[in-house]
Formats: structure tokens, C-alpha cells, sequence
């Protein structure tokens, strides 16, 4: 079984060598596709300069910066045309453990999504002002209260899909594009029946570059949670339930 790393990258040059060399250490039978959204600061020339001589290091090129979500789609669409079979989003600023990899990927085994939860039996989360935590904990609980998922960290983005999760939503139409993105694939799955668990990882604040997050963002992530609802007859339960392939 094959899996695909997926990491969207602004202006990471400070991170980009580490973080690949981190992850490919995981698993022999991992690739790592970067998304690099025109970054000034050259983290697609590294890149391209790394790809030169480890086939297992990918890069899609966009124009410029044009969001997290939109990112993720382009990346998740591009390992649909290769024989991929799991596909693990992270962050390229280590805020993400490639430590849990393989922890992600055991845990799919037995699932249709794994999601690395920072607030799984307990909050573990590292170097974060109390305004930003409670910010999270409070998102956490608007999207459950209004949504009904039953899932202790919603907007977590250290995630492992199944391909059959992917081939089931309608990827073109996910409407959202910053932290909002991450609620709407996990509402998405829960809603087709697909098997969901959550796994405790400790999330450690970026230690290099410029964290990406804006008001935009999150008025983004407040009226997302109402648009799905409201999509799905405010319903509060998942359709039935799928078997996922062996």
C-alpha cells in the first residue's frame, strides 16, 4: 500500500529540506508532493533542485498564492491520477510531527480517515498563547455544537484519507480555502458514512517562518459549519455507512 505526503508550501525555505528529509525517513513506500504556490523566497527552486535526484520527492508549481484548501484539491487530484492508496496531509513548518506518521498509517488500516487530534483525551498543544488555544477549543466546539460531528479537533490538518474517500466527494465542489477546508472534508466524510478516527498527536507551534493565519480565515471557518448543515437538511447523524476496502 502506497501513501503520498502532501504539503502545501508559502515562502517555507527555512523548513522545506528538513521537513522532506524528516518525512521520507518514515516508510520506504512514501512519496511527499509538494504544492508551492509561486513562493518569493524560492522554496519551489529547492524543491525542484531536490527532485533532480530523489524520485520520491514531487512538485506541483501553482501561479501564486492562492490558499490552503485549493492547495490540497490540486495535490489530492494529482496523486488520484498516480496509484496512490493513502494520501496524509501536514504543514511544512514541523507544527506537524512526521514522527506520526507511521502511528497515521497504522490507524488507517482499520479506517477511511485518521485525523492527528490535539485535543484527543486531553489538549496537547505546544508553545500556543492562551488567546490562540482558546480561539481553537471554542472553534472545536462551535463546529460540533452546529454540525453535529463527532470529532474533538474539526479543524486539525494532520490527516490521512483513504483514496476511496477521496474518489467520493465531489472535490470541485468544496467551497472553502483556508483552516474552513479541513471542517468541510471531515463533515464530507462523516456525512458518506465513512469511518473516522481520531488519534492524540502534540501540535508545536512553528518554529521558522510566518504562520499563515488571518481574520479572513476565520470568518471563513464561521459560516462554513451553517452553508454544510444547511446542505445537508441540518442532519445530525451520517448516512450509512460504507465498508472500506482491504
Amino acid at each position: 500500500m502506497k501513501a503520498l505526503v502532501i504539503i502545501p508550501t508559502y515562502n517555507e525555505k527555512d523548513n522545506i529540506r528538513a521537513i522532506l528529509d524528516a518525512v521520507l525517513k518514515q516508510a520506504a513506500d512514501l512519496d511527499v508532493l509538494i504544492v508551492d504556490d509561486g513562493s518569493p523566497d524560492g522554496t519551489g527552486d529547492i524543491v525542484e533542485e531536490l527532485r533532480k535526484t530523489n524520485p520520491r520527492i514531487n512538485l506541483f508549481r501553482r501561479p501564486g498564492k492562492l490558499g490552503l484548501g485549493t492547495a490540497y484539491i490540486a495535490g489530492f487530484k494529482w496523486g488520484l491520477a498516480h496509484p496512490y492508496d493513502y494520501f496524509i496531509e501536514m504543514d511544512a513548518d514541523f507544527s506537524h510531527d512526521p514522527n506520526e506518521i507511521p502511528n497515521l498509517l497504522r490507524a488507517i488500516e482499520a479506517n477511511d480517515l485518521v485525523i492527528g487530534s490535539r485535543y484527543k483525551d486531553g489538549i496537547r498543544v505546544v508553545n500556543w498563547p492562551l488567546s490562540r488555544l482558546i480561539l481553537s477549543k471554542g472553534a472545536a466546539l462551535y463546529v460540533r455544537l452546529i454540525s453535529g460531528l463527532p470529532v474533538a479537533d474539526p479543524t486539525g490538518g494532520f490527516k490521512c484519507f483513504r483514496r476511496e474517500v477521496l474518489e467520493a466527494i465531489a472535490l470541485d465542489s468544496v467551497k472553502s480555502n483556508g483552516y474552513a477546508f479541513q471542517v468541510e472534508m471531515t463533515y464530507k466524510a462523516w456525512m458518506q458514512g465513512f469511518r473516522i478516527q481520531e488519534i492524540p498527536i502534540t501540535f508545536a507551534d512553528r518554529y521558522a517562518g510566518q504562520s499563515k493565519m488571518s481574520g479572513g480565515i476565520v470568518r471563513e471557518a464561521l459560516w462554513i459549519v451553517w452553508m454544510l448543515t444547511r446542505s445537508h437538511g441540518y442532519r445530525r447523524r451520517p448516512a450509512v455507512k460504507r465498508s472500506p476496502s482491504s
